[in-house]
């Protein structure tokens, strides 16, 4: 069974991006907006996370600018969405092409 809510360092090990820029773009995307408790610890949804993922997509892999970045959110969601949605397939069907091509060279 999927939990719910994860703490910030598991979506930081899930995603591959450090707490601090998780804060940092949390204060600076108004789309991710994790829960906290009574404490003040951020919980998080699966919602957060993908959003997490398409603004590291942005600013890591396109090489936008946090404003950039912001503004295409803004903007034109949906097609940014779906753009990042045809990358990531794409990215998964290179990984197991290349697995693929790793058996047959063994």
């Amino acid at each position: 069974m999927e939990k719910i809510y994860y703490s910030i360092g598991e979506v930081a090990e899930e995603t591959g991006v450090n707490p601090s820029t998780i804060r940092y773009w949390e204060k600076n995307f108004a789309e991710l907006k994790p829960d906290k408790t009574s404490k003040g610890t951020r919980i998080f949804k699966k919602s957060d996370i993908d959003t997490l993922r398409l603004i590291n997509y942005l600013v890591r892999e396109r090489g936008m600018t946090v404003k950039g970045a912001r503004q295409m959110l803004r903007d034109n969601r949906d097609k940014t969405l779906n753009n990042w949605e045809i990358v990531s397939k794409l990215q998964e069907i290179k990984k197991m092409l290349e697995g693929i091509m790793d058996e047959t060279e063994e």
